[in-house]
């Protein structure tokens, strides 16, 4: 009857040091985490593509920069026209067929993307936007 005692204690005894090394580890993980941020273009964004017909096709994109320093947001928000400027020359000269495309779709992101990071590592001195991400993606 003893044994069964012990059994029970010793499995007590090792959910309760499982957990406390698990929540010790956990503590640990949460010190890398990133504070991360996001910049948004305001108002979006709106300018003509490359149509195939006589009617004239317009983009509306909405746009978020996302930093990893809450601190380069400040940098965003001062190189907001020349980034703005940027993105507006590239959805320009996008054809209809790629504006209206998922994979054309990505590969403006990407190149919306490089160029951003471009641009603001020769003002700032290093590239600061972790990524670029459409919120709204609109047509015609």
């Amino acid at each position: 009857m003893r044994s069964g005692y012990l059994r029970k204690f010793a499995s007590l005894l090792l959910i309760f040091t499982v957990s406390i090394f698990s929540v010790g580890v956990y503590a640990a993980d949460e010190k890398i985490v990133d504070n991360y941020a996001y910049y948004g273009f305001e108002p979006e964004l709106i300018t003509n593509y490359i149509s195939n017909g006589k009617k004239l096709g317009f983009v509306r994109i909405g746009i978020e920069l996302m930093v990893k320093d809450p601190e380069d947001l400040l940098a965003l928000e001062h190189h907001d026209p020349l980034l703005r400027a940027a993105i507006l020359e590239i959805m320009g000269s996008q054809t209809a067929d790629k504006v209206k495309s998922l994979t054309g779709r990505e590969e403006i992101r990407r190149e919306c993307y490089d160029t951003v990071n471009r641009l603001i590592e020769q003002e700032v001195g290093r590239p600061i936007v972790v990524n670029l991400l459409f919120t709204k993606y609109l047509y015609d």
